[in-house]
């Protein structure tokens, strides 16, 4: 009896097994995703080139102030990156004693000559002297003042000197500190003007042919994004940089466009080279996997892999090319769980 039941119920197990293989699937239970879907277009794409660089004060707005005469330097009162105004003290200089003994030694020798051009005149007028000797007392004594002048414009008549800045601006360079003594003609600092800047940047010598003066360029901060300037390409160097190994290209920064940037920044330069008629999908569509890139489509509710070759950015939207019309649809949203031929639902 025990054998009967279990022979029973073992054939009972393989029946119904038998119907669930055999039972058809519907059409409603076949896998499918949820995705979003936009169509491709067509639309002018303009390439770009991205080069990198600092702010820099702009060459033509830098003032170099050197020191007239030797000396000692007694006090400084700025620092490196300060801004300073025009007519503030920069720093203090006491003579030299040496230049300070060439400007007595010039006005002793205006006063000799004026002594000897009246002597010789007082001669003339007893007809002791000629007048070629009056003349060559009076060519003294304008030598002696001209000399003595030019020792007064340099400073050496003062035993201290107050360097004072010639106009607003932002101390780029110091090259003194308090207590250094100084020959003639030392440079002591750079002023730059705050509000002429100019971004330098380097580009790779293949791609200097492709960069003109005048070129359209986009200058964006490093660190503050929201910062965006348009501005044009003013110069091309010609030779490559030893230190960066990159050709130089100087953009003026706008006067009204400086406000919050920072001399030594990091900025983006964007070039605007040539444009050209591309396919464009956005720039979610756009997968890459094992160095491939490709988007998927769909087509009669199936999706479709699809590889491109993704190019320039156009805003939001990426250009591609590859076996693509304009019009197709791709997908945006859910395109990471898909595989080719999958089943979807799209919700455009």
């Amino acid at each position: 009896m025990i054998r009967k039941r279990l022979t029973h119920h073992i054939a009972l197990w393989a029946y119904l097994m038998l119907c669930v293989v055999t039972a058809p699937v519907t059409g409603s239970e076949t896998p499918s995703v949820l995705v979003k879907t936009t169509a491709v277009e067509q639309q002018q794409v303009s390439e770009t080139l991205t080069a990198y660089g600092t702010l820099d004060p702009d060459p033509d707005q830098v003032l170099s102030l050197s020191l007239p005469h030797a000396g000692l330097i007694n006090r400084v009162w700025v620092r490196l990156g300060q801004r300073v105004k025009s007519g503030d003290s920069l720093l203090e200089v006491i003579t030299a004693p040496d230049a300070r003994m060439q400007y007595l030694q010039a006005q002793s020798a205006v006063d000799y000559a004026q002594r000897e051009l009246d002597r010789q005149q007082r001669l003339l007028g007893e007809q002791l002297a000629t007048k070629a000797a009056v003349d060559a007392a009076r060519k003294n004594l304008q030598d002696a003042r001209a000399t003595l002048e030019a020792l007064k414009q340099r400073g050496q008549g003062l035993e201290k000197e107050t360097l004072r800045a010639p106009m607003d601006g932002i101390v780029t360079r110091l090259d003194l500190s308090q207590g250094q003594r100084v020959q003639a003609d030392t440079t002591a600092m750079l002023i730059a003007a705050e509000q002429r800047l100019i971004a330098r940047l380097g580009i790779e010598p293949e791609d200097l042919a492709s960069v003109q003066p005048g070129q359209s360029v986009i200058i964006t901060s490093v660190f503050v994004p929201d910062i965006s300037i348009d501005s044009r390409v003013r110069e091309v160097h010609a030779m490559v940089d030893p230190a960066t190994h990159l050709v130089e290209v100087l953009v003026p920064i706008p006067d009204n466009a400086s406000r919050g940037l920072v001399l030594g920044s990091r900025v983006i330069g964007t070039l605007q080279m040539a444009s050209s008629e591309s396919l464009v999908v956005p720039r979610s569509a756009v997968l890459s996997d094992q160095g491939q890139t490709y988007v998927f489509t769909v087509a009669n509710g199936k999706a479709h892999r699809v590889v491109v070759t993704a190019g320039n950015d156009a805003g939001e939207r990426v250009a591609v090319s590859g076996d693509l019309q304009v019009g197709d649809r791709v997908v945006t949203s859910g395109n990471y769980q898909l595989v080719d031929g999958m089943a979807v639902r799209d919700t455009p």
